[in-house]
């Protein structure tokens, strides 16, 4: 499982995540939890557009970092730079991304096909708001748009409980247990409409439109270390962890890593140009 967090203001878009990558056997056990996973990705650089993920780490050989840069590298071939549309990217990365799920899990019932989630969020060419689309494979394949442009708001994907709990105010079950309660009495509307009430009353509005960009980026880091401590003391294995990432996305200085982890050292291999070198 993961944590993935999108934060929208009219500023930008946050991006934050854990590392954690989950090893199942074929029974649903946990095998394993390995914490240097990657789930954010610019997906053309120098660019602002971007995408995080959740769920399955892998599709087949391949995992979705690997994925992520190949698409990259076919996108920066052919893509003009001053002329593009976000929603075109994501309905391309989707129908990408779409083949090679298919191409691995065509004999797979599709009741048991494994979650893989994506936000592809960003600027396209000349625009002044940011926008976000999602993709969730198998069910949802074609983008839809999270928000329209003018609107601001946060999103959390992968292991959802501790969030939902922290800024709706209840469990991810609540609706479905409610709902079984009332329909004993009265009737699936009025569970619907009670559940309806009781989250517009109990949700907290951590996101404003005029929200400066770094306590967004302060907040993100917040919800997903919120999300690694839940995980490490609830029962079960900690299958939210590791180090946390961070990008930000905005309209002149396009994808910035704001804490990004490497398993390798910068040190030894540091690529700046000649010139900057000369220094």
């Amino acid at each position: 499982m993961t944590i993935a967090i999108n934060a929208k203001i009219h500023e930008g878009v946050v991006l934050a995540s854990d590392s954690a990558t989950t090893l199942i056997d074929q029974k649903g056990g946990v095998i394993n939890v390995y914490e240097h996973a990657n789930k954010i990705f610019n997906l053309y650089k120098g660019l602002p557009i971007g995408a995080i993920t959740y769920g399955l780490g892998n599709i087949g050989h391949a995992s979705i970092a690997t994925l992520a840069k190949d698409f990259r590298s076919d996108l920066t071939s052919k893509l003009k730079p001053d002329n593009y549309e976000l929603e075109s990217i994501a309905i391309e990365f989707g129908e990408f991304i779409h083949k090679k799920y298919k191409e691995v899990f065509k004999d797979t019932p599709i009741e048991k096909q494994p979650i893989l989630g994506f936000v592809i969020a960003g600027y396209s060419s000349g625009s002044d708001l940011p926008e976000e689309y999602q993709l969730i494979f198998p069910k949802m394949t074609s983008p839809m748009s999270l928000r329209p442009p003018e609107e601001v708001g946060l999103s959390w994907n992968g292991e959802i409980e501790p969030l939902t709990r922290l800024i709706l105010g209840h469990g991810s079950h609540l609706q479905n247990s409610v709902e079984r309660s009332i329909d004993l009495f009265k009737g699936k509307k009025e569970a619907e409409d009670f559940i309806r009430k009781l989250k517009m009353e109990s949700q907290v509005s951590i996101i404003s439109p005029g929200m400066p960009l770094q306590d967004v980026i302060h907040l993100a880091e917040y919800l997903v270390e919120t999300a690694i401590n839940f995980a490490k003391y609830r029962p079960g294995a900690q299958t939210v962890g590791g180090p946390i990432e961070i990008a930000v996305i905005t309209k002149h200085e396009g994808f910035k890593w704001i804490k990004r982890k490497h398993y390798f050292s910068t040190d030894l291999n540091n690529h700046k140009s000649t010139e900057q070198k000369k220094l």
